[in-house]
């Protein structure tokens, strides 16, 4: 596997590349930086309520607290918010009528400008265009996310890494690591994952879904990257090597 391959190479180049972000002491590999940490976790306080000034480690839990100062509640599902404005927003979503339907697949939109804005993808209409490799988005907003990948700008930045994100869903998702937050749970184990993706890949294993197959032996496999590892047993193929021995 690549990842021991660094780590045995780290044993020839003396690399310390996990560094602590409270006291800059370096090591060699991320457990014993996870280690180390634990030494600074009683006292490194991370979010801080604007209400009453407490300390929280968690975002999840600071989220949690915020509901303690939150006084515009949702009659329909109990969600809190700071602003009534905000409260309002949100309560379209209930008491809202999806009177405009799609001719094509039937799903129901409050106003006419979602149901426009979703005709276009049945339509095929792609009106805005990318002037360095031409491929076409039906939204103005889909087009302008691509640009990024041409022009190189990542405008969404970690407050706690600084890491710079082309998208604010990918820097959502990162921002997930920092926070602990699982929002998505297993129903059949109750087992918690950061993103959706990792959950679906989960779900296979309990409902025996392996559609990789070794053309040598026929085992099966729920990942391509399983089969992949597993193909080498009948290659003999040894991609990392160590520079040094």
């Amino acid at each position: 596997v690549k990842d021991s391959l660094k780590n045995h190479i780290s044993i020839h180049t003396d690399q310390k590349p996990y560094a602590c972000e409270f006291c800059e002491k370096k090591f060699a590999y991320s457990r014993a930086l996870k280690r180390h940490l634990i030494i600074h976790s009683n006292f490194a306080n991370t979010y801080s309520c604007e209400y009453c000034g407490e300390n929280i480690k968690r975002h999840a839990t600071y989220k949690k607290h915020l509901m303690i100062h939150t006084p515009y509640c949702c009659e329909f599902c109990d969600m809190k918010f700071i602003e009534k404005g905000a409260l309002n927003g949100h309560l379209k979503i209930h008491t809202s009528k999806k009177t405009y339907t799609c001719e094509f697949c039937n799903k129901k939109f409050i106003d006419k400008g979602g149901l426009t804005k979703h005709l276009k993808y049945h339509k095929g209409e792609k009106p805005f265009c990318c002037v360095f490799c031409e491929k076409k988005f039906v939204e103005n907003r889909d087009l302008t996310r691509h640009l990024r990948i041409h022009t190189g700008e990542k405008p969404y930045s970690c407050e706690f890494c600084h890491k710079k994100f082309v998208d604010s869903g990918y820097l959502n998702r990162h921002l997930r690591m920092h926070s602990g937050e699982e929002p998505y749970s297993c129903e059949c184990c109750g087992k918690k994952f950061i993103e959706k993706g990792d959950l679906t890949k989960h779900v296979r294993f309990h409902k025996s879904e392996k559609r990789y197959s070794c053309v040598f032996c026929e085992k099966k496999f729920v990942e391509n990257r399983d089969l992949k590892k597993h193909l080498r047993i009948h290659t003999g193929e040894k991609p990392y090597s160590c520079e040094c021995c």
